[in-house]
């Protein structure tokens, strides 16, 4: 279709959008709208927001999917969602978990917990790479291959770590990821201790995980034996401070239980700064002990690797801006950000300005770091950027978005810190993470931010009672903030990247060249299936509307194996082989090979079918598998 055609439909269509949802044309409320929306404002935010049928978004949105382990992928402004990139779970969606590469990387695990994604970056932008995303449950870490947005590479259970929640968090040139312990346990772990002595006998972990830079391939690199800290969240430096890393904590108090009380008693949390440099030239100098394969550095004998520093109470986001100066940390339980300046930070380190220390490391002078606490009202938990000197943290308890002015602040705005609070917007309900477009890049995109919301409280139709979360778009192009959109997700996102559609370069096909599967089969005369022993070894060709062969006999007691090529060199000829009765469905995009296995264990005639629909005959895009008795000779197949 040419370009100004579609483009006069798309005008078309938005028009009749915009005409459906303002029938009256006027300033006054809708009756059966939200009584806070006008008419006008309705259309506003129509327009903000619409992408015709089409078009396509500006912005890929890449959610943490939470205990579902997956990652969604979504569109900016639309909010509409794309796809869902399977990472922790099986997915039958995409035969994940089921083929035999995705099942040897998940191994025995059939879940995770998702919680922070992290795009590669490239001097402090970001390369169109990677994907990075941790597994709190299971002490994992996964690699996304934003070439063709698949998991190629899942790390770990991670040793001497349990609950990985302050992770992943990539450094300025992704030299390293960095994962710290949400939990506590007696190491080495598999020792047993009573929680009763949980300040003795208890640590937390900080990891640094190496990133081949060609490859993206991940390595355990070194770690921090720490104390036990609930260590929450961390954002990495650049700039002035790159080569440090910054971790918020809580439980100070080292509390074994009732931690709703006990570990909220001190009026400030301690927050880590990791000189991770310093930190891998000790691990390259052996300045550790290996326990469980991994060197292990004790800040206590290692002096240099890591300060302390207090800030907010219970704090969560610990978040560099995009020069790097202004590190924030929010106390959750504190109605203010704690805003740390890191050239007082390292002048207090050359300086030795501590105010004590804690388990042998050195405790920063808290009134000689800090550059100010800013009152940005209850629940403070994550800050984000845009690029033009503004902050904006989402607040639990008021439900809503702060936007605040980032120092230097005259001298008037440091007397009165309420000064540099410039908006606030309501948000539907009880907001956790928030993202800005490129927020932790030295370069924003600034102009949206996703508020990822924990309670939906019926802002949707009723769906029971398991409720969806909601994500509310919010346009922060100019001086005041704009609720443009809502949508809702799957429980649960935590936190998200926002990438230009531009700075990425995916696939649609895997080109035949690059097929370096040794089972890979191209034309119907090399496929076939032969039997060594009890190994019946199928190799199928996928084609509109066919599978070539498609017969497969076997007996009872055969180990089967398939390997199936997606012959396809077309966009979107996506194939699934589903094996009836066996619990099987592997979906092979065009120029993929994917093989499965399958341990025969009953006599019958299962059809095998396309899952995957891929053309007018695809009903037809079936075949049979033969299961003979044990030992009964099988003829072979055409």
């Amino acid at each position: 279709m040419k370009p100004h055609i579609e483009k006069l439909l798309a005008t078309a269509a938005l028009a009749v959008v915009v005409s459906l949802l303002a029938p009256g044309c006027g300033q006054k409320k809708s009756a059966s709208a939200n009584n806070a929306v006008s008419d006008a404002e309705r259309k506003d935010m129509a327009l903000a927001s619409f992408v015709a049928p089409g078009e396509k978004d500006e912005y890929y949105l890449f959610y943490s999917g939470g205990h579902s382990g997956q990652i969604y992928v979504a569109g900016v402004p639309s909010l509409r969602h794309i796809s869902t990139i399977p990472v922790f779970t099986p997915y039958p969606g995409t035969g994940y978990g089921f083929d035999e590469a995705s099942k040897k990387m998940l191994g025995d695990y059939t879940w995770g917990d998702v919680h922070h994604p992290a795009l590669s970056q490239t001097d402090s932008l970001y390369d169109g790479r990677w994907l990075f995303c941790n597994d709190n449950a299971n002490n994992r870490v996964a690699r996304i291959d934003l070439r063709d947005f698949k998991t190629k590479q899942i790390l770990g259970p991670i040793p001497n770590a349990s609950g990985t929640h302050a992770s992943s968090f990539v450094t300025e040139n992704t030299d390293y990821l960095f994962l710290a312990t949400r939990f506590s346990t007696p190491l080495p772990r598999g020792r047993v201790a009573d929680p009763k002595d949980y300040a003795k006998e208890f640590n937390g972990m900080i990891t640094a995980v190496k990133v081949d830079p060609k490859d993206g391939e991940m390595s355990l690199a070194y770690q921090i034996l720490m104390p036990p800290l609930d260590f929450d969240l961390c954002s990495t430096g650049k700039g002035p401070s790159s080569g440090f890393a910054f971790f918020t904590s809580y439980n100070t108090e080292m509390a074994g239980d009732l931690l709703e009380v006990n570990a909220t008693q001190k009026d400030r949390d301690l927050a880590a700064i990791v000189n991770w440099k310093a930190a891998a030239e000790a691990a390259a100098a052996n300045k550790g002990t290996v326990m469980n394969g991994v060197q292990v550095l004790d800040p206590s004998k290692v002096p240099g690797i890591l300060y302390y520093v207090p800030v907010g109470k219970s704090p969560h986001g610990m978040d560099t801006d995009p020069t790097g100066q202004w590190i924030v940390a929010g106390g959750k339980l504190q109605p203010s950000t704690t805003v740390l300046n890191i050239d007082k930070i390292k002048a207090a380190i050359a300086n030795k300005d501590f105010d004590g220390e804690f388990r042998g490391v050195p405790i920063l002078n808290y009134n000689s770091v800090v550059e100010g606490e800013v009152p940005v009202g209850l629940g403070p938990l994550h800050t984000q950027y845009d690029g033009k000197g503004n902050a904006y943290t989402s607040l639990f308890v008021d439900s809503n978005i702060t936007k605040w002015k980032l120092p230097p602040w005259t001298d008037a705005e440091k007397k009165d810190l309420t000064s540099v609070v410039l908006d606030k917007m309501p948000v539907n309900f009880s907001v956790g993470h928030l993202v800005v477009a490129g927020s932790d890049t030295k370069k924003p995109y600034g102009k949206w931010l996703v508020a990822m919301n924990k309670l939906s409280k019926g802002r949707h139709v009723s769906v029971g009672p398991s409720q969806p979360e909601s994500s509310q778009l919010i346009d922060i192009s100019g001086d005041k903030m704009k609720m443009v959109a809502e949508a809702y997700t799957e429980p649960e996102p935590h936190f998200a990247q926002i990438v230009a559609v531009k700075d990425l370069k995916p696939i649609e096909v895997y080109p035949k060249t690059e097929n370096k599967d040794p089972n890979a089969v191209w034309d119907a005369k090399e496929t076939g299936v032969t039997r060594e022993g009890n190994k019946v070894t199928a190799k199928v060709i996928a084609v509109r509307s066919r599978f070539i062969p498609d017969r497969i006999d076997a007996n009872v007691g055969d180990e089967l194996i398939v390997h199936v090529t997606n012959i396809e060199q077309a966009g979107d000829m996506i194939h699934g082989f589903g094996v009836n009765d066996h619990n099987l469905n592997v979906v092979i995009d065009p120029g993929e090979t994917k093989t499965f296995k399958v341990k025969l264990t009953k006599t019958g005639v299962f059809p095998f079918y396309c899952t995957n629909f891929c053309s007018a005959l695809h009903q037809e895009m079936q075949g049979y598998l033969v299961v003979h008795p044990e030992g009964e000779p099988v003829a072979k197949a055409d």
